[in-house]
């Protein structure tokens, strides 16, 4: 799966799929806590992933133009030093009590998280075979889910100590910010030690069905960017609103729905990527992504219904089904593509600005009907990625006869 002399880089970069995980769930429990301590309406909270998100969006092509010229070491470095000042940042603006004061250390943080996200995806994605490219990000994207569920979790014991469906005062956002700060710096220090090799992009490009050579980004790559922006506004609204759909009829208490989205829906999203990335070295890719497409239309489909208990289980399931999406995505869209490949990433990175749309829909959605009927938004998207699936099934299936 990963070429021996690339074993010790794969490792170092598998470590920030970690990092940004854990720093992506943390907002999803803090979101709830917004909530309750600013009385803040959905969709005024679900400011907090809009401004992370737009930072995406808007710091992909410079992220990438800045990965090409100075190489992915000096990407990673510096995603890492502007993930530390955002967090570093909440330390003065949390004092000032007010929720949007909490927005520009938040999008100085998602800046660096882009950093990171377009330097180490497809970075991974060529430390190796290209048969295996699919495998190999799934395989790193399981520490991300293991990120995303101790993110999840260790936050939600922060801000929801009490076990109350209320959050004190006197909780200080700007805590778990600082210590993640130190972590990150840490592994800065960590990187600025080590070289990475540069994969040379222009050996890696592949030729096409009839034995040429792709030239520029064609009709695939452009419904993969399409497909992964559905993705992002699925996958981030639904652990935006997990919590609420969870306590909204008091089914749990904010303490339980942060363990239900931990050991429940997280650690099923980290297990389905782990499975996957071994799965997809026997099935072929594009049938496991399909069947999993499928599962989670079905899933959300029976969350809007709504179906009390089923509900409920149905969209903590949904988590192992769309596990495998993003790095699924990301790898087929830029397969083949040479030395086109880090433009490409930089342009998929942008599609995470569906991290700022989904909540934002679906909190506007929730606040004006119930929290049940605003799953429609993920639900809509997801039938977009279950076209993508089908596409590539399709593909796969005539190249194969």
């Amino acid at each position: 799966m990963v070429a021996r002399q690339y074993l010790v880089p794969m490792v170092l970069v598998t470590m920030l799929f970690f990092i940004w995980g854990g720093a992506r769930a943390v907002l999803d429990v803090l979101n709830k806590h917004v909530q309750m301590q600013y009385e803040a309406g959905y969709g005024e909270s679900a400011l907090i992933q809009c401004s992370v998100y737009m930072a995406y969006f808007l710091g992909a092509l410079p992220a990438g133009l800045m990965i090409r010229r100075y190489g992915t070491r000096h990407g990673v470095i510096a995603g890492l030093l502007l993930f530390s000042v955002g967090a570093f940042l909440f330390a003065p603006m949390a004092d000032m009590g007010k929720l949007l004061a909490l927005l520009a250390p938040l999008f100085v943080l998602g800046l660096g998280l882009c950093l990171l996200e377009t330097a180490a995806n497809p970075y991974v994605t060529l430390l190796g075979d290209s048969r295996t490219s699919s495998s190999r990000i799934n395989m790193a994207q399981t520490f991300n889910g293991l990120g995303c569920m101790f993110g999840a979790l260790l936050s939600g014991l922060y801000f929801f100590s009490d076990g109350s469906t209320k959050s004190g005062d006197d909780i200080n956002i700007a805590v778990p910010y600082c210590i993640i700060a130190v972590f990150v710096l840490a592994v800065a220090a960590v990187f600025s030690r080590v070289k990475l090799p540069e994969v040379i992009l222009s050996q890696t490009q592949t030729p096409t069905s009839d034995g040429k050579m792709k030239k520029g980004l064609g009709f695939t790559f452009y419904f993969g960017f399409f497909a992964l922006l559905s993705y992002e506004i699925s996958e981030i609204s639904i652990n935006t609103f997990f919590i609420n759909f969870m306590t909204d009829d008091d089914f749990l208490t904010p303490t339980q729905a942060t363990w239900a989205l931990s050991f429940g829906g997280l650690m099923l999203f980290m297990l389905g990527r782990f499975l996957s990335s071994f799965v997809m070295t026997r099935i072929a890719t594009e049938k496991v992504f399909f069947a999993c497409a499928c599962g989670t239309v079905v899933m959300l489909t029976a969350v809007i219904a709504p179906l009390g208990v089923v509900s409920k289980v149905a969209l903590v399931l949904t988590y192992l089904f769309e596990s495998l999406m993003f790095p699924t995505i990301f790898a087929l869209s830029i397969r083949g593509l040479g030395a086109d490949t880090e433009k490409a990433s930089s342009i998929l990175m942008m599609s995470v600005v569906g991290g700022a749309i989904g909540p934002l829909a679906l909190g506007f959605v929730a606040d004006a009907l119930t929290i049940n009927m605003a799953f429609v938004v993920p639900l809509t998207t997801f039938v977009i990625v279950w076209a993508f699936a089908l596409y590539m099934l399709r593909r796969h299936l005539t190249a194969k006869a």
